[in-house]
């Protein structure tokens, strides 16, 4: 980030959000919301005084408030640019008009209580859709205490503790009381393949970084003891299920096979309750801490981007491929490409891969002078068209518009957005609108052909 940040050709916007989109392929016009951070970026030098010395503490969201940030700070020790923002919803000086210190203090004069969300304009040729993924809210599970209990944590949890630059810097302890964790159980598949709480699929990336944990966890504490609760593994990378089995005969990781079906608080410990359905007994397991595996799930907004960007989801709100063998990378809007789990969940290999993938893609529009499109498009016959714009309404890539023709407000069909679906032929109620090559006469001469050949030859053989 930090190489991609000085390059001249790439400009960086952070803390903004997408407004709207319009335009088409090698023309869209993006509306960007730059969000007020209350620093001036051209200013600030990133010497971190502003933030020693501020003194409102809250939860950090990048630890997953098992530590603290300031009300004015950089999400991360590595985020770029270096530049902090205050949090106006718990700012003293936003809140109560109070304190003032940052500004005080700041050598180079870069805080700016004033400062307003600005909105600005960038013209592009493609757009690349990498929004990442949520975590699937594991609360709704009562059996596993339904967030009742602080030492029940998620996988991303844990994985900030075993972090040296962490919240806990490197230490495995209770969220409850600090104490040292020795014996953890990881349970799988919390929300994933589960229609009942969750959703059907699976996550593909949960079998892996619980593996990954354990050995981590051994490798930090060597007398700890891990227990992985699973349904099955599913390993299906290069060197996956090698991988699984170091963490097994390694880091002497012990998988039960089978569902935990309640965890309860027993004094200072958690019991976890479950079966070995390959043992076909029954299973209760003390442990420190217990990690859900929670699963992917897209973010709160995707559908709404979706809709700005004119691409179309699942049932589950993860973007559809223009075809997942031949176009794994395009979107039926063209000029518009996807990578990462923006369409469904991946691990980093199949990110980079796809994320490359798209990058060659969106330059393929910037090596030609002009650009293919299908022939199979729509058009409209301005002399026959009423102008009620029915298929305006019908035609879900807003790719027609108005014009004057002799006086009156006609439709239009822009052909670089037209993805021929024939819903504005279908709608238009003078049959002013056809697909090029799916005209009525046509599609009446390719059934009529067959018959007529045959005829011909029986015409021949009398």
């Amino acid at each position: 980030m930090t190489e991609s940040s000085q390059d001249d050709n790439i400009e960086v916007l952070t803390y903004s959000e997408i407004e709207s989109v319009e335009g088409f392929v090698g023309n869209f016009d993006v509306t960007i919301r730059k969000k007020a951070r209350s620093v001036d970026m051209s200013r600030c030098t990133g010497c971190g005084e502003c933030v020693q010395k501020c003194p409102t503490k809250v939860p950090s969201e990048f630890d997953m408030e098992l530590g603290k940030r300031k009300a004015i700070y950089t999400p991360f020790a590595q985020a770029v640019p270096n530049v902090p923002v205050i949090d106006r919803d718990h700012c003293l000086k936003f809140i109560k008009d109070k304190c003032g210190i940052c500004q005080k203090v700041c050598p180079a004069e870069a805080i700016d209580y004033e400062q307003k969300d600005e909105l600005i304009t960038r013209k592009f040729g493609a757009i690349v859709v990498a929004t990442g993924f949520s975590l699937f809210d594991w609360t709704v599970y009562e059996e596993y205490g339904g967030g009742r209990y602080k030492d029940v944590v998620t996988g991303l949890h844990f994985e900030r503790m075993l972090d040296t630059s962490g919240p806990t810097e490197g230490k495995v302890i209770r969220p409850s009381d600090g104490k040292e964790v020795k014996q953890i159980v990881f349970v799988q598949c919390v929300g994933s393949r589960d229609e009942a709480k969750g959703v059907p699929y699976c996550s593909r990336v949960c079998c892996m970084y619980t593996a990954k944990q354990t050995i981590l966890m051994k490798d930090h504490f060597p007398d700890s003891q891990s227990y992985v609760f699973y349904i099955d593994i599913r390993a299906a990378g290069k060197n996956y299920e090698e991988f699984v089995k170091r963490a097994q005969r390694e880091s002497g990781t012990t998988y039960i096979r089978g569902r935990v079906s309640k965890i309860y608080d027993k004094g200072d410990k958690l019991v976890v309750q479950g079966a070995d359905t390959l043992a076909g007994e029954r299973v209760e397991i003390e442990a420190d801490l217990v990690v859900l595996a929670t699963a992917v799930v897209p973010n709160p907004d995707a559908v709404e981007l979706a809709k700005m960007l004119n691409i179309p989801y699942d049932q589950y709100g993860f973007y559809t491929e223009a075809h997942p063998k031949l176009q794994p990378v395009e979107s039926v809007t063209q000029g518009i490409f996807l990578t990462g789990s923006c369409q469904f969940p991946k691990d980093i290999p199949d990110s980079v891969a796809t994320t490359g993938a798209a990058a060659v893609r969106a330059c393929g529009i910037f090596s030609n002078d002009e650009l293919t499109i299908e022939p199979k498009i729509a058009w409209v016959d301005a002399e026959k068209c009423s102008g009620c714009f029915n298929c305006m309404e019908a035609c879900p890539f807003d790719a027609i518009i108005g014009e004057e023709f002799n006086g009156r407000t006609v439709a239009r069909v822009q052909e670089s957005i037209c993805h021929g679906c024939g819903n504005c032929a279908a709608t238009c109620r003078t049959k002013a609108v056809n697909v090029r090559g799916f005209s009525d006469e046509q599609i009446y001469a390719q059934i009529e052909a067959p018959f007529m050949e045959t005829g011909e030859k029986e015409a021949e053989v009398a």
